[in-house]
Order: C-alpha cells, then sequence, then structure tokens
C-alpha cells in the first residue's frame, strides 16, 4: 500500500508578486506540514486574474512571464521535495497563455496552456493546443485549467495518456449574469463542484480541484477546493473558504478498485463517436 496526502488550495492571489510569494509559501508550508506529496495552487497564483472577465482593460492585464523565468525557480526552491503545480500567465513572444507548471525542486515535470477560453478571455490569450499527462513522484498527471474541465474530452484525453491525478486549477467566479444572494446558491457554484466529481467519475481517476476566493472587480471567486475519488465522491474540500483541502489515499489501489468491474476507459467504443462536428 502506497499512500498519498493530496492538497487542493483555496486562496486569494493578486498583482502584488511579493504576496503572492508570500501566500505560496506559506501554503507549501502549511502542505508540507500536513505530509502532502502534491499541491494544487490555483489558477493565477503568479500575478493575479483578470480583473474583469467581461471587458478585460488591455492596460491592467497580469505580469506575463517567459517559461524560464527565475520567478519560478523561487516556486521550486519552495516546493523541494512535493510536487506542486501553479498558474501564471506565461509568455510567448507576443502571444499571452494562461499556463500552468508543475515543479519539484528539481525542476519542471510538465506543462499546459489552457485550451478553452471562455467569453472575453480569447481577447487576452491565446489558446494551447494539447492535453498530455507526465510522470511524478505521486504518480501519472495532467492539468487543467478552469474552463477546460467543463468539457469531458479534456480529462478524458489526460485519462488515456495514463494520468492518475488530474489538477485542476481555477480563478473561478460565481455567476456574473445571475447573481444569487449566497454562494451556495450560485449556478457557477454548482457547476463548479458538478464538474470536480463528474471528470473523477467517468474516467475512474483522482481530480485535485483549487480555486481562487476573495473579489476582484465585480468578480467573487468561489473557494471549493477539494479532492475527489475516482467514485466521484468527494474526500476533502475546503467549501467557500481559504485554506487546504487534504486527502490521504493509495491513488494506483482506488483507481484499481474503481475499474474492477467497470472499466470505463477499456469500454469505450471509439468507433461509434462522431469525430467531427
Amino acid at each position: 500500500m502506497t499512500l498519498t496526502r493530496i492538497a487542493a488550495a483555496a486562496a486569494h492571489f493578486g498583482r502584488d508578486l511579493d504576496y503572492d510569494l508570500g501566500r505560496i509559501g506559506k501554503l507549501i508550508a502549511d502542505a508540507r506540514a500536513a505530509g502532502a506529496g502534491l499541491l494544487v495552487l490555483p489558477d493565477a497564483a503568479i500575478g493575479g486574474y483578470l480583473a474583469d472577465l467581461r471587458h478585460p482593460d488591455p492596460a491592467a492585464l497580469p505580469p506575463a512571464f517567459k517559461p524560464d523565468d527565475p520567478l519560478l525557480d523561487q516556486v521550486a526552491a519552495l516546493a523541494r521535495e512535493m510536487v506542486v503545480c501553479v498558474g501564471y500567465c506565461e509568455a510567448d513572444g507576443d502571444l499571452r497563455y494562461n499556463a500552468a507548471v508543475a515543479l519539484t525542486g528539481d525542476g519542471v515535470l510538465g506543462r499546459h496552456r489552457k485550451v478553452h477560453l471562455p467569453a472575453a478571455e480569447s481577447t487576452v490569450y491565446a489558446p494551447g493546443d494539447s492535453f498530455a499527462a507526465f510522470d511524478t513522484p505521486v504518480g501519472r498527471v495532467g492539468m487543467l485549467i478552469d474552463y477546460d474541465k467543463t468539457f469531458p474530452e479534456s480529462a478524458r484525453t489526460l485519462a488515456l495518456d495514463g494520468a492518475q491525478i488530474v489538477a485542476c486549477l481555477s480563478a473561478w467566479p460565481a455567476s456574473i449574469t445571475n447573481q444569487a444572494p449566497k454562494l451556495n446558491q450560485d449556478r457557477q457554484s454548482r457547476l463548479f463542484d458538478l464538474y470536480d466529481c463528474a471528470r473523477a467519475a467517468e474516467n475512474q481517476i483522482v481530480v485535485v480541484s483549487s480555486n481562487q476566493t476573495g473579489a476582484v472587480g465585480g468578480m467573487r471567486f468561489l473557494g471549493q477546493a477539494k479532492v475527489v475519488g475516482p467514485g466521484g465522491n468527494i474526500l476533502a474540500r475546503t467549501w467557500a473558504k481559504a485554506g487546504l483541502a487534504v486527502a490521504e489515499l493509495d491513488v494506483a489501489a482506488e483507481i484499481a478498485a474503481a475499474r474492477r468491474v467497470l472499466n470505463h476507459l477499456s469500454e469505450l467504443r471509439p468507433a461509434t463517436y462522431r469525430s467531427e462536428r
């Protein structure tokens, strides 16, 4: 039996990079104290998210960093033996990507650029073009960012690539167009949880879902960080408050148990599915 402790963070991040690095360091320290081997931080934990999702101000965008920026080395140094997934805005020439990187003190293990861009986000970021899993000390991992998890094909592609754990990094707000008086009554709050559990259950994998908290502009971020087992069951969660959701499990054994009778990936019938719109 190989037990792994997995942590998903709910926390607020903004434009103050010193503050962000301090908060990242504190969350890593807290996760280490809890015995976690994997910590998933929110999307845009370095530099913050867009201040206005409907009409982004070109003069107030998050800072963009190259893939080899020394700031990521600082996060790696903080991570040491732990696998840490963190989101940031990535610069590639004149293009910007909503990106995530998984790293340890030994360096980068994997990268992802957000593929599915909602609303006006497509006026700020270029879309990524792939989903790929990668090997880590805690098992084979894949990453999704925000809206990516709305599409079943995203997590399914990672599962077919051998991902045992899918890290979903989010800066996911409450509904902007139809605000509810309480977050637990919000449509986006319900969907956030629904997607996390569905992606885990349909692929029989572990989903580790982080999210921002607090408010920026007219947006209220949901929190609701969680660890979901391969049966779609929530093993740990933070609700709306900042903090860590920590769960301990034998990832390979839990997946094997979930797939013992009904193995969704081996029972796929791809020849019967339409491959084009």
